[in-house]
């Protein structure tokens, strides 16, 4: 068994793993034998966090089975629940007609599971009813379905809206916020909007979307549906792959594994959340870890001048 190489943080209340394994697009791409495989490697090498989400709202209306086949294998995998931490994701397009405790319950059940250890309220359009959903996550909290939550891509303005309402009724509010963040998009993470709550700790940081869709570990522009594009600056991040091969090069990594490691040297980041289709991508993005412990600061000043989203607005409104 590999030996974790970074402490671990929190996030939610929990000391979770650096690297977390998302659910989009990923256990229904492999065999089922796979999958097993990938939950009990994972759990080995500092991986055992698992965002499982049900994909079938709004932008995600895919009637997706990824959740479901995530439950099976890891029953199948024979991992113990309390090795592992478990992440569910309530989605804002239909809400309020579909309740975040029907969405959860719903999740649950797909899944094959009796809670999550904590859960993030996803990004929106319209503005939302902040001081309703501190409450009904919190129902959900006081009830044993999830232990704590966190934000997906707020406007900065709603996160502290969240905050000062639970502050206020002494209600429950979110302890992390998992944002856009990577080599070349760094806005929202660490500009002004957020910044000053993760430097005094009201907020744990969880970086997402590291590859931009898979741009900046292959070189590639994915044919499948990716994240969104904010501030429509997807050319000038594909231009970038070039360097980031060079750099990775130099430091004996992939680019993958160097997205990673840059992500985690970001004082507040708890951990990392990518997709991994692969027991070998998972193996190389390992690697990360070492490259932060042993060189975290030339790992920061070698991608120094690679920030695409200079010119994109930090508070996450688009």
């Amino acid at each position: 068994m590999s030996a974790s190489t970074l402490p671990h943080r929190a996030l939610g209340g929990l000391a979770v793993p650096p690297l977390a394994l998302g659910s989009w697009n990923t256990w229904d791409r492999m065999d089922p034998d796979d999958a097993v495989a990938m939950i009990r490697r994972a759990v080995e090498l500092d991986a055992g966090f698992f965002d499982v989400a049900y994909y079938n709202m709004g932008p995600h209306a895919e009637n997706s089975r990824t959740d479901i086949l995530f439950g099976e294998a890891l029953r199948a995998s024979g991992v113990e629940r309390s090795r592992i931490v478990l992440c569910g994701k309530l989605w804002l397009w239909d809400w309020p007609n579909q309740s975040f405790r029907a969405q959860l319950v719903e999740s649950l059940e797909r899944a094959g599971l009796d809670r999550f250890d904590t859960l993030v309220v996803g990004d929106y359009l319209d503005a939302p009813d902040v001081a309703r959903i501190v409450a009904d996550v919190n129902e959900l909290i006081a009830d044993g379905l999830v232990g704590g939550w966190g934000i997906n891509n707020w406007r900065i303005g709603h996160t502290r809206a969240a905050l000062v309402t639970a502050a206020d009724t002494g209600l429950v509010g979110p302890s992390f916020a998992q944002l856009k963040y990577g080599i070349a998009r760094r806005a929202m993470a660490e500009g002004a909007s957020y910044g000053p709550l993760f430097a005094d700790g009201t907020l744990a940081l969880q970086a997402s979307d590291v590859f931009e869709g898979g741009i900046l570990a292959t070189g590639l522009a994915p044919q499948r549906k990716i994240g969104a594009d904010v501030g429509g600056i997807r050319e000038r991040i594909l231009a970038l792959y070039p360097e980031v091969a060079r750099i990775a090069d130099d430091f004996g990594v992939t680019p993958a594994a160097l997205g990673i490691a840059f992500c985690l040297t970001h004082p507040a980041a708890a951990n990392v959340l990518f997709g991994a289709s692969r027991l070998g991508q998972l193996e190389q993005n390992h690697a990360a870890l070492a490259l932060v412990a042993e060189r975290g600061a030339e790992v920061r000043e070698a991608l120094a001048g690679l920030q695409a989203d200079v010119d994109v607005r930090d508070d996450g409104a688009w």
